[in-house]
């Protein structure tokens, strides 16, 4: 417990005098270094968060959130996809099928994936629903094309424009086998927000797919799109447990690489930042030791008056535990105010400059994105307090070592 007479002391030696110029700069700074290495802490991570979210909801608003495959020629069980578990977690099953083509144009010849829906099925899927869609939504049959903007931008098409496609899959002929080729139609463009789903996939009608690559319908995969796609590993194990003998993989497994390396990328940049709040909290070591040392008599006359050595310690601890605790709260608040409003400062600050501080067109994102999380903003807290509390161990106990008779000798 703290005592009233300790509380008055380190309130006395917290209040800025003349003579302790210097030791108020150092306060000073100590208190400023601290607010902004929380801040930019909060700041760094909300961005990072808003940037993992937004990516998150385009790839879950592109790719079903689970997938299962049948192994060999094994067809799906139908009736499972009315499972009462099934029912529970999904909004929509979809049967899907894909493969691999070269599409061309004149003299332009490209890789892409091939996803074939039914006419109804694909008008289900939530990017065909999304504004940035252009063309008809409903009438995906025959040899009919959707495609990315980015890839009619590739290779200068527009609805209404036919292309080529190459299959994989060979035909028989008098000279041999020889690649399928089929003329497809434009009907429509899609705009996923990533440049790499845009430019390498392509829907077309199921039964036209599977026609051109030979597939059979042994061969389709199951799509489900799910209520709560974030709680995937749970609910990836009831369809696992529903389709036991099929390949059940969710868009989290596609994607593993990229966030494990978003992951990695977070964590090194909390540990980099962190530095700035301990840089800043060696700070309060150099002003309280200069502290001590400025208040060698005042240390000694409370001794002299039998005031305990745990007492100097709480009283000197305490004023650096305030300094840091109250700097700390100033920087959640500033981190919080700046991660509401980034998108509106870095608006400002391209306008003021004429500069791109974060263009679209690398970074496939029209606003600057920003989660706070609570959970970070407390781990943040958290270090900066322990920190601070670490750093102000031992000039405390180094306050209650003095010797009252040696420090009085020459007053």
């Amino acid at each position: 417990m703290i005592s009233t007479l300790e509380k008055e002391i380190t309130l006395r030696f917290l209040k800025a005098r003349k003579k302790d110029g210097f030791l108020n700069i150092i306060s000073i700074f100590s208190f400023i270094g601290i607010s902004l290495g929380v801040a930019v802490l909060i700041i760094v991570m909300s961005v990072m968060n808003g940037f993992r979210t937004e990516l998150i909801n385009k790839i879950v608003g592109f790719n079903s959130h689970i997938t299962v495959k049948p192994y060999e020629k094994v067809h799906l069980n139908s009736a499972k996809f009315n499972h009462p578990q099934l029912n529970s977690i999904s909004k929509n099953l979809i049967s899907s099928n894909t493969g691999e083509a070269i599409i061309i144009k004149k003299d332009i010849s490209k890789g892409i994936v091939l996803r074939g829906y039914s006419k109804k099925d694909f008008s289900k899927l939530k990017i065909i629903k999304d504004n940035t869609f252009i063309g008809d939504r409903n009438n995906l049959t025959k040899n009919y094309i959707s495609i990315g903007k980015e890839l009619s931008f590739t290779l200068d098409l527009k609805i209404g424009d036919s292309v080529s496609l190459m299959s994989s899959s060979g035909v028989d002929t008098i000279i041999g086998s020889l690649p399928k080729k089929k003329t497809f139609t434009v009907i429509s463009l899609f705009e996923s927000g990533l440049a790499e789903f845009d430019n390498n996939i392509a829907f077309v009608n199921l039964n036209t797919l599977e026609e051109f690559f030979n597939l059979e319908k042994n061969d389709r995969s199951l799509e489900i799109y799910l209520k709560n796609p974030q709680n995937i590993e749970h609910q990836k194990f009831i369809v696992q447990q529903i389709f036991p003998n099929g390949f059940v993989f969710s868009w989290a497994d596609t994607n593993s690489s990229l966030f494990s390396a978003l992951k990695v990328e977070r964590n090194v940049m909390f540990i980099i930042l962190s530095l700035i709040i301990i840089v800043a909290a060696f700070n309060i070591i150099s002003g309280l030791t200069i502290l001590v040392k400025n208040k060698t008599r005042d240390i000694a006359i409370l001794k002299s008056i039998g005031v305990l050595n745990k007492s100097i310690v709480k009283i000197f601890f305490l004023v650096g535990v305030i300094i840091g605790t109250s700097a700390t709260i100033f920087g959640i608040v500033l981190g919080i105010i700046f991660s509401m409003y980034v998108e509106n400062l870095r608006q400002f600050l391209s306008n003021v400059f004429d500069i791109s501080l974060f263009p679209e067109e690398i970074y496939f994102l029209s606003s600057m994105p920003s989660e706070i999380n609570l959970s970070s903003i407390f781990i943040i807290s958290l270090c900066s307090i322990l920190i601070t509390i670490i750093v102000s161990i031992f000039p405390a106990i180094k306050a209650a070592k003095l010797d009252p008779i040696q420090s009085l000798k020459y007053e």
